[in-house]
């Protein structure tokens, strides 16, 4: 088995866009409703929401490809484009997301690694997500990971006000 990443380029937001659909739907549909599921996808992946988070600076996206097809992606963010004030010293994970026939093969493990050694180069002192309450998947990945829960927040689907578990990791 094969696994690399590759950096994402404004070039890539046709594909990022499919991906994050894809994803998006494939973890979330069977527990929210269809327009509100519809709501965020049209809000946070349309092309020009998705070229904007490419031109960001302070944003990093990463495809993983499992034997050489994308099979998922990583989204990191710093300074200003973390979705929440968690301090120059932070690098948030703002999206692991993994096709579901690829999940199981590691590829999270590799994205979350992927994001520690980006932290490290910046000389970020932790990491940190935000998760959803009820993906007790993602929760146990990320606690098996060393991170630990320290807050929530709110978190919009669509019109419905859900909540987001934040966790964090120190690296120093």
């Amino acid at each position: 088995m094969l696994i690399n990443t590759r950096k994402c380029t404004i070039e890539d937001s046709c594909k990022l866009q499919k991906i994050s659909y894809e994803t998006f739907n494939e973890t979330f549909k069977d527990q929210n409703s269809p327009e509100n599921i519809n709501s965020y996808l049209e809000r946070s992946f349309n092309l020009k929401q998705i070229e904007k988070e490419l031109s960001n600076t302070f944003s990093h996206f990463f495809f993983v490809y499992h034997n050489n097809e994308v099979a998922g992606y990583l989204k990191v963010n710093t300074n200003d484009a973390q979705t929440e004030d968690m301090g120059d010293d932070s690098l948030e994970i703002e999206r692991i997301y993994i096709i579901n026939k690829f999940q199981k093969h590691g590829l999270g493990k590799s994205l979350l690694n992927k994001a520690v050694e980006i932290a490290i180069e910046l000389n970020k002192k932790k990491i940190w997500l935000g998760v959803w309450e009820q993906n007790e998947n993602a929760i146990a990945f990320y606690k098996k990971m060393g991170f630990v829960q320290i807050g929530d927040h709110s978190f919009y689907m669509g019109d419905e006000k859900q909540i987001d578990f934040i966790m964090t990791k120190k690296l120093i």
